[in-house]
């Protein structure tokens, strides 16, 4: 409580994170992580506006989704803060399509803001990490066996490797329902599909037949969607299977051909699966869907999702612009991540020297910073004047892996004082000699790391 009435309470809204250093270190290098790979595959970097035109960003609004969107009027002008990457990407395409190379290839990491209840782990402001590939009037099925591979790399990066891509073809169970006779619900049959894993097989049964599915109807659903077995298995079920709809044979055909390319572009067998339950409760999808999971913890649920989408733009525009894309909520991963003790900091600063003046002629430690940056080592000095004691804390509380002492000796004798401080060794050396053992330790010390991403 706050007993003086001139002070006001620091705080802040319910919903939104604010990161100490050292985590906000960890959550940097993760992002960092993520648009690295991301620029691997030759994404094109992108930023829209925070505030967009509310009819602009609500044109394809509705439901809850116009329910958690801060709108606000500034003079005489209705705003609206973006809520996702996606519909700023289709007002962005269709804005400046005759600017843009086709398939275009963009990636965008940014904050978006919802304004749902608040519960754990999931925010009203928050960063997702997005990639799209766009085409013009049509875009090759090369795309969507693309994106695995970018998943791969990405959390192969992060340094994770017991994840599983599942990967699922919307048309398969569009026509599968179709020919069933239940075409008129598919929508919402395929909402209660997506929540077979949490709310289990008896609860979404009665939920199919209180969507109007007879009950040998729902059974077939349910056996349907359970078949099992590794990828080819799966797809020569598939294609065994006597239905007569060309929807569903479609799917398919299409599912088949993008598992044929996954493994060629490099993703492992053991990291990619068919799941037939993996709907993506969104009408928006129209084909290829994915979602991501982590083995070893498969309550933080799916960690990257998304699919394929027939028209991006079409409330802009009559320009057919399909695509597939993919979203990583970096916020939301992180926060669940941190809290399991999946991923620790290491550091709260991203300095790897700190250097120590003890000299009153500053020049030599000034100059010494200078050469240590140039080379490429990120350098900061302790400028206050305080005992060595302190000084040594302060880089230890930071967790710089290096100090250099530079005092009368070290001046006189023309060398600096480096300690590395994991094993205590203190070596006399000069400012070249320290650049080149503070790189050969981080190389050691980055190449010998299998833990998930840490600052």
């Amino acid at each position: 409580m706050n007993n003086n009435p001139s002070k006001v309470t620091p705080r802040i809204l319910s919903g939104f994170m604010e990161l100490l250093p050292a985590d906000q270190m960890l959550f940097n290098g993760m992002l960092g992580v993520i648009q690295k790979s991301y620029e691997r595959f030759g994404f094109i970097p992108l930023d829209t506006p925070v505030i967009e035109l509310a009819e602009v960003l609500l044109a394809k609004a509705g439901g809850e989704t116009e329910k958690q969107i801060y709108r606000f009027t500034k003079g005489d002008s209705d705003l609206a803060l973006r809520f996702d990457l996606t519909v700023p990407l289709a007002r962005y395409v269709a804005q400046h399509y005759p600017d843009l190379a086709f398939p275009f290839r963009r990636y965008h990491i940014g904050k978006v803001f919802r304004g749902e209840r608040p519960q754990r782990g999931r925010f009203r402001e928050f960063y997702q990490c997005d990639i799209d590939i766009i085409g013009d009037g049509a875009l090759s099925l090369l795309n969507d066996a693309e994106i695995p591979s970018v998943i791969y790399a990405t959390f192969t990066a992060l340094g994770f490797s017991r994840f599983t891509i599942k990967i699922n073809n919307r048309k398969i169970l569009n026509g599968f329902f179709e020919s069933l006779g239940l075409a008129s619900q598919a929508a919402d049959i395929l909402r209660s599909v997506d929540r077979l894993e949490k709310a289990g097989q008896e609860a979404v049964q009665q939920e199919l037949a209180g969507l109007g599915a007879p009950p040998n109807a729902a059974r077939e659903v349910l056996a349907f969607i359970g078949l099992t077995g590794d990828t080819a298995a799966i797809l020569s079920q598939l294609k065994q299977m006597q239905i007569s709809n060309g929807t569903f044979h479609t799917g398919v055909d299409e599912l088949e051909k993008v598992i044929s390319y996954v493994s060629a572009l490099g993703v492992p067998g053991q990291n990619y699966a068919i799941d037939l339950t993996i709907a993506r409760g969104l009408d928006y999808y129209t084909g290829t869907v994915y979602e991501t999971v982590l083995n070893d913890y498969p309550g933080i649920g799916s960690v990257c999702s998304g699919g394929r989408y027939d028209d991006l733009a079409g409330y802009y525009t009559n320009k057919q612009l399909p695509g597939v894309g993919i979203s990583i909520g970096l916020t939301r991963l992180f926060y669940q991540l941190r809290e399991a003790g999946i991923i620790t900091p290491k550091s709260a600063t991203p300095a790897i020297v700190l250097v120590i003046p003890q000299t009153s002629d500053l020049r030599v430690p000034l100059q010494a910073a200078t050469e240590l940056r140039e080379g490429g080592i990120p350098t900061a000095v302790y400028f206050d004047d305080a005992k060595l004691k302190k000084k040594v804390t302060y880089a230890s509380r930071l967790g710089i892996p290096f100090i250099i002492v530079i005092g009368d000796d070290e001046v006189a004798g023309g060398y600096v004082s480096l300690k590395d401080m994991s094993t205590g060794q203190t070596s006399n050396v000069s400012t070249k000699e320290a650049i080149s053992l503070i790189r050969a330790k981080e190389s050691a010390n980055n190449g010998s790391s299998t833990d998930p991403v840490s600052a």
